[in-house]
């Protein structure tokens, strides 16, 4: 607690310019000879804090003592607040009492609007402790070993360099360099059913921007909703996406790849969804529902 108020009353002394000793121990909440204390601790620690006594005396700070208070403006001072809140929030040890601190230097309070829990409906937490997991090693660049289950229904252990975690559409993802296929991976955070940090290091390289030939391998993929699937259209897919017809429906184009998650995919809407394009896609879908239907008429 010493350490906290002595930090703020010199960044109270640079805003103020000097103050009282009474005037200190009312803000902070302790005795006169509290903050006579904290001054001789000041002075003892290299800060030019002195004190004059007489009517127009106080406390004050050396003029050439230079710390630029001014450096930020408000607008700046806020957004390094609403910052720290936000790393706070997806409870990174250490930030809330960084973030208290700041709050008294800028003479703002840090309004604790923003909450993220990274854990899905049910979970008793364990999808917290594995951001948390995968964010140290990241920052000390150390490998993760990974038991993954892929979207092909294949579960296998992988040892991996993290690079990056990423929020794409709903979910996390993990940037990384999988060393059993030697080459760059994008793993989905929810489909990690176990991991553990090694203590093999790693040198940490910028993971590889995406091939434009990867990309042209996308096709154009137009749907059609009903207007009461709407809620879930929004959810999932950006307005520039979307359009609506005068009955209410809505139009979806977008790029994705065509693969064994896109049927899923489609599937999961059930019979609220048209496939309009390609007209293919549609046979696909079709042949899958049919082996659903029949494995559980059997």
């Amino acid at each position: 607690m010493q350490e906290s108020r002595l930090f703020k009353i010199v960044y109270h002394l640079l805003d103020k310019g000097r103050a009282t000793a009474p005037e200190l121990a009312e803000k902070f909440e302790v005795s006169v000879r509290t903050i006579y204390r904290d001054i001789d601790a000041l002075s003892g620690a290299g800060i030019p804090v002195y004190a004059e006594a007489g009517r127009n005396g106080g406390i004050y700070l050396m003029n050439d003592f230079v710390l630029d208070k001014a450096v930020l403006s408000e607008e700046e001072k806020q957004e390094i607040l609403t910052a720290l809140q936000s790393i706070n929030s997806a409870n990174n040890l250490g930030s809330n009492q960084t973030l208290q601190k700041l709050s008294a230097i800028f003479h703002m309070n840090s309004e604790n609007w923003l909450e993220v829990d990274f854990s899905r409906w049910g979970d008793n937490g364990t999808d917290n402790e594995k951001f948390k997991l995968l964010q140290s090693a990241i920052i000390h660049q150390k490998c993760v070993k990974i038991t993954y289950a892929n979207s092909y229904g294949t579960i296998s252990e992988r040892i991996v360099q993290p690079f990056k975690i990423s929020y794409k559409s709903m979910s996390w993802y993990l940037k990384a360099y999988c060393t059993k296929k030697q080459d760059y991976r994008i793993f989905k955070l929810t489909r990690m059913i176990d991991l553990e940090i090694l203590t093999e290091s790693f040198c940490k390289n910028s993971f590889p921007e995406p091939d434009e030939t990867l990309a042209q391998s996308y096709h154009t993929i137009v749907l059609r909703f009903p207007k009461n699937m709407a809620y879930r259209v929004y959810d999932e897919f950006d307005k520039t996406r979307i359009s609506r017809k005068e009955n209410g429906d809505l139009i979806v184009s977008i790029e994705m790849p065509e693969d064994a998650w896109l049927i899923g995919y489609l599937l999961s809407f059930g019979t609220q969804v048209d496939i309009i394009e390609p007209a293919y896609l549609k046979d696909i879908v079709a042949e899958q529902a049919k082996k659903i239907y029949e494995k559980y008429t059997l």
